[in-house]
């Protein structure tokens, strides 16, 4: 006589069995597939260390031994706001190099001043244009006739700045309007024009004055004015990826963050510093020569005086209220355009 075993919980056993056999081999294929599928990006990742390592270890060597400047003899250079202080600097001592300079800036008297001074020195002819930045169909006019007249421009410089000092709440729509206008638009109506040409024959600079109001929001009585130069730090930046989407890419960009400068775009007289020895005003011929020594060096970025960069980025490491007491203790500010000047 045959015996059978229908006890159920031994047939649920079995079955419980299987299915955890069944699920620790398909537990041990997905865990299979995984590393498999994590081995490029663990791939990729060690690669990207080892570059991060070598271009770390280029720019320390780069601190010791610098980069030799290039040549801009033959160049073709434009230049935002050359009728005054930092732009001009930049168009005598471009020209001095040898570049064909093409001044721009709404001021006429002080354009025409520049190319004069340039002349009267014997350096190569150097253009002036009567162009509003803030204008972006006045912006593409002039620089069809650019390239008419001189060719095709390949270092562009965008200087030309708009500066209103005064409390938040006081600031009109117009002024608002009219420093983003100039200080961030500007730069995009200029690279319209400019940048399709560099492009298509893979050559150019462009060079951008931010300010270190672009690195640190802390100044009062210039809120618009700060905004305009931490966009302009932003643009650059991503201007910088979408150019460098293509490896091939030879288009180089460089983004200027000066201190105080001397120049026509403020009173000097209403700076405040409480300590000026800490933090003396620059002048416009210094800060145009560091701007042309880093373009002609390929540097993507620095700040005038060069130290500041670094400092600004470690502050950011900071807890806020470090910052602010740092800031507090420095002091600098302009005072308000309605101030009475003493």
């Amino acid at each position: 006589m045959a015996i059978t075993n229908d006890d159920p919980s031994h047939s649920n056993n079995k079955t419980q069995q299987k299915q955890t056999q069944a699920e620790s081999l398909n537990n041990n294929g997905n865990l299979a597939e995984q590393i498999l599928e994590m081995l490029p990006i663990i791939g990729n990742l060690i690669l990207l260390l080892l570059n991060a390592c070598w271009l770390i270890g280029k720019a320390f060597i780069e601190l010791i031994i610098p980069v030799p400047p290039k040549s801009v003899k033959g160049e073709i250079v434009l230049i935002t706001g050359a009728a005054s202080g930092i732009g001009r600097e930049l168009a005598l001592q471009y020209a001095a190099e040898g570049a064909t300079v093409v001044c721009w800036d709404i001021n006429e008297k002080g354009n025409l001043e520049t190319v004069e001074e340039i002349a009267s020195l014997g350096y190569p002819k150097a253009h002036a244009y009567v162009c509003n930045v803030a204008n972006r169909k006045e912006v593409m006019e002039t620089a069809e006739k650019v390239g008419k007249d001189v060719g095709n421009v390949t270092i562009l410089i965008n200087n030309a700045g708009a500066l209103r000092s005064c409390p938040f709440l006081d600031h009109t729509s117009k002024d608002i309007e009219t420093v983003i206008n100039v200080n961030l638009m500007g730069h995009f109506w200029t690279l319209q024009a400019f940048l399709p040409t560099m492009v298509k024959n893979n050559y150019g600079h462009i060079v951008a004055i931010s300010s270190l109001a672009g690195l640190i929001g802390a100044s009062r009585h210039i809120t618009a004015y700060t905004a305009s130069k931490f966009a302009v730090r932003g643009m650059m930046e991503a201007l910088y990826s979408d150019l460098h989407v293509d490896s091939k890419c030879q288009i180089k960009t460089t983004c200027i963050y000066p201190a105080g400068v001397e120049t026509g775009l403020f009173d000097i007289k209403r700076v405040y510093r409480r300590y000026p020895k800490i933090m003396p005003m620059l002048k416009s011929k210094d800060v145009a020569k560091c701007i042309m020594d880093a373009q002609r060096r390929d540097m993507f970025e620095i700040t005038v005086p060069r130290h500041t960069l670094t400092l600004c980025y470690l502050f950011r490491l900071l807890p806020v209220r470090v910052n602010i007491a740092v800031f507090k203790f420095l002091e600098c500010y302009i005072k308000s355009d309605s101030e009475t000047i003493q």
